[in-house]
């Protein structure tokens, strides 16, 4: 019996844009498609609502723009769709205001190929 997971559709919010190529390649690697990258919050509510992601990858902190758990929120009040927390640091702050969004996970950066993959795997096995 195979583990491997049909190719779901991501979307990939970071502003930092070394970060956001990284994590759309790691995507790619594990067989997945990038929907788009965006920098800002409003750019992942527009982005969302457009593609119709499976998975949002969503960077807690987002320079010069509402915050990933503010933008996840909005964006659950038109789609459900899952979503992975990245953040600069494990700050016990983001976590607790994290906790009523229902998070896949919540991975600290640099992201790994493989704690990626795990997250992907918590995120998917309910659907295939």
């Amino acid at each position: 019996m195979s583990s491997s997971i049909s190719e779901k559709k991501i979307l990939v919010v970071e502003d930092d844009m070394i970060i956001a190529l990284a994590l759309a390649q790691s995507v790619k690697q594990l067989g997945h498609a990038v929907v788009d990258k965006v920098t800002s919050g409003e750019g992942a509510i527009n982005a969302a609502l457009e593609h119709k992601p499976d998975l949002i990858l969503m960077d807690i902190k987002l320079e010069k723009s509402i915050d990933g758990i503010t933008a996840i929120k909005e964006i659950r009040k038109e789609m459900e769709v899952d979503v992975i927390f990245i953040t600069g640091n494990s700050d016990r702050h983001n976590l607790t205001r994290a906790e009523d969004t229902n998070f896949i996970d919540y991975l600290v950066k640099p992201v790994q190929k493989n704690h990626l993959r795990q997250s992907f795997l918590k995120a998917f096995s309910e659907t295939d």
